[in-house]
């Protein structure tokens, strides 16, 4: 029997980037369909454990411990040369900056997208779906974006990345 030796292509790992309501989810799992890689999203998660509304002194160590959950299989996956994605949000710089190196350690490459609209549109977007009770999604109100807005890091400028514009009926690649 002859086994080829085939060129080895690393896994990537694709980290969206965007703030509640710019349809990261959407676009992840429009990628998911694009590239077969494997969808972590840790909003789904965390409903699926804690329910849409967790208690709010709760919430920072549900968030945790289920980041770290998704973190440990996706890695796993990466090193097992599965292509994987990162639906999180990456709000802080730190956190971006930790994950891509974790990425490059683990042999693989990353592609980082900012999926964005205007801020209007993102309101309406999440105050119609706590308003609908959708299915898979947080209770997010108006105070709760005011507050989140002061926890988004805008991109550096050195962080290559690729625009997903969402504002429209369909997702434009920048």
């Amino acid at each position: 029997m002859n086994i080829k030796n085939t060129p080895h292509k690393k896994p990537t790992a694709h980290m969206i980037y965007g703030f509640v309501g710019a349809g990261k989810t959407t676009f992840a799992k429009i990628l998911e369909k694009e590239t077969g890689a494997l969808r972590f999203s840790n909003d789904e998660w965390m409903i699926a454990l804690y329910g849409d509304n967790p208690p709010a002194e709760k919430f920072a160590d549900y968030h945790e411990r289920v980041t770290k959950l998704l973190q440990e299989i996706a890695f796993k996956c990466l090193k097992a040369d599965l292509d994987v994605i990162f639906d999180d949000g990456f709000w802080s710089r730190a956190r971006r900056d930790e994950i891509r190196e974790r990425i490059r350690k683990a042999g693989a490459d990353f592609k980082l997208y900012h999926v964005k609209c205007t801020e209007e549109v993102m309101k309406q977007r999440t105050l119609k779906r706590t308003g609908f009770s959708e299915k898979g999604a947080f209770y997010i109100d108006k105070a709760a974006i005011e507050t989140f807005k002061k926890r988004f890091e805008p991109l550096g400028a050195d962080e290559e990345h690729i625009v997903i514009d969402n504002c429209g009926d369909r997702l434009e690649r920048q």
